[in-house]
């Protein structure tokens, strides 16, 4: 239970989008503070989409437990550091006052890739239903950027000064992409404003990791029958977290170093690494797994082929491929991530990693691949991972078994996965998912030999052509 008291805790952090995620990692951090004495540090949660997160928050009083669960056993704890709870739909101006009370200083966000309206050009997107409407009601915001921008401005008028957006989502440039939604809904209102914003706030972007599955209800009754916790949404989470920060703040800097958090001048090359190693190897494993019938993380690590292909994967073909950060070793980083794939204590579903494949692949496992062919660099089993995917879209494992796309364009990319069956032509046309991928006549004959061998002879026999040639003769 916290050991602090919660009556001191400053609402001095919003964090727009509450979820599972938010409240095992941010909430966390400044949970770690207020029991340091740091209570100036207290969080506003806010959700815009789902009721029912309100609702459980509410009734506890900002209270939720977080679950650890590792090989060495599992720990629990209930989290005090989130002081109240906003739902934006049933009352839009409590939220707006709160991000323009004077004590504000840092607006944090989880609103997922979409929610900052930014396509992929790096322009906001104005004709969105939601900022029209916005626009056309700017007193009564719906959106992310609705309430920022509506809060900046009278904070502005009133004196008050600006405020820190930290967007703690998974973006290349999770920062530039909140500075170009704020700014760019700002100048739709007021050019002055949208002058005043980009001058005066800050807008660092960050790195955030640790791998948190959605919370089922045999997992919340199990944790009261083992814990004694009646909390009616817990959170089931890993040892691992991990959160760097670029070092940019306007109105004052949580010491967040205190409790792990790493501030550094550039985030980037992080961000890269983990993209392309957890993310990336992530997307890997869910589509290989799922295409051998397996349902979970654990379970598909289990598979030595799938092991296999994702070690070899990372550590032959991704890593070479990437910079070295200040402070990390590439090597244990990899490591560490194959131990957190497979905790047999997380047991993360295999669709969660599946979906919105068109949106993940393109950000995660296509760029590796590409740098490679630019490079002339290793890349077989690359190729196995996106072939994976390929034949994944078909909607059956390879059993037969059916199997549920859950993505945007899951209709158009399914026909054209039909269409082709092992000729990889038709899915390559889609040049917003591969780029020009398809230009390359050797890739697309190794992906098109990777599908038939996988379709038909199964993954062991697609990873044994990827073997060097030297090494498969001498077999």
């Amino acid at each position: 239970m916290p050991q602090y008291d919660r009556s001191r805790l400053v609402p001095s952090v919003v964090h727009i989008g509450v979820g599972g995620f938010h409240r095992a990692h941010q909430a966390l951090y400044f949970d770690d503070l207020a029991a340091r004495g740091e209570t100036g540090w207290g969080v506003v949660g806010v959700g815009l989409h789902r009721p029912q997160m309100g609702e459980v928050l509410q009734a506890q009083d900002g209270l939720f437990t977080v679950v650890e669960r590792g090989v060495r056993g599992q720990s629990a704890r209930v989290v005090g550091s989130v002081v109240y709870y906003l739902y934006a739909p049933s009352d839009p101006e409590a939220v707006v006052r709160a991000l323009a009370d004077a004590r504000t200083r840092l607006v944090t966000l989880t609103v997922t890739g979409g929610g900052y309206l930014v396509d992929e050009d790096g322009c906001f997107q104005c004709d969105d239903p939601d900022v029209q409407d916005d626009l056309a009601h700017p007193e009564v915001p719906h959106s992310m950027v609705g309430f920022l921008v509506e809060a900046l401005r009278r904070r502005r008028d009133s004196g008050t000064g600006p405020f820190t957006v930290l967007s703690c989502d998974n973006l290349p440039d999770s920062g530039a992409a909140a500075r170009t939604a704020v700014v760019g809904f700002a100048g739709l209102r007021d050019r002055a404003l949208a002058r005043w914003i980009d001058e005066q706030c800050t807008f660092p972007t960050s790195m955030v990791d640790r791998i948190t599955p959605e919370t089922s209800p045999q997992a919340r009754d199990q944790i009261e029958a083992e814990l004694g916790v009646p909390d009616r949404w817990p959170v089931v989470t890993e040892p691992f977290r991990q959160w760097i920060v670029e070092d940019d703040f306007c109105a004052g800097r949580p010491p967040l170093e205190q409790v792990g958090v790493q501030f550094v001048q550039d985030v980037h090359p992080y961000k890269l690494v983990k993209a392309r190693v957890l993310n990336g190897g992530h997307s890997a494993l869910g589509y290989l797994g799922t295409l051998l019938g397996h349902r979970t993380t654990d379970q598909a690590m289990r598979n030595d082929d799938v092991r296999t292909v994702l070690d070899r994967m990372l550590a032959e073909e991704v890593l070479p491929l990437l910079p070295t950060p200040p402070g990390m070793d590439l090597g244990e980083y990899r490591r560490t991530t194959m131990e957190r794939f497979a905790n047999p204590a997380i047991g993360d579903s295999l669709a969660r990693l599946c979906r919105r494949g068109s949106t993940k692949i393109p950000t995660y496992l296509l760029p590796s691949l590409q740098e490679a062919v630019q490079r002339r660099a290793p890349q077989r089993l690359l190729v196995l991972s996106v072939a994976a995917w390929m034949r994944y879209l078909r909607g059956s494992d390879l059993a037969g078994n059916p199997i549920e796309l859950q993505d945007a364009r899951a209709e158009a990319l399914q026909a054209l996965a039909l269409r082709g069956q092992d000729d990889p032509r038709p899915l390559l046309g889609a040049r917003s998912v591969f780029g020009s991928l398809g230009d390359h006549p050797d890739v697309v004959a190794e992906l098109a030999d990777a599908l038939r061998v996988l379709s038909h002879d199964g993954l062991a026999a697609a990873l044994a052509r990827c073997e060097p040639v030297a090494a498969r003769a001498a077999a």
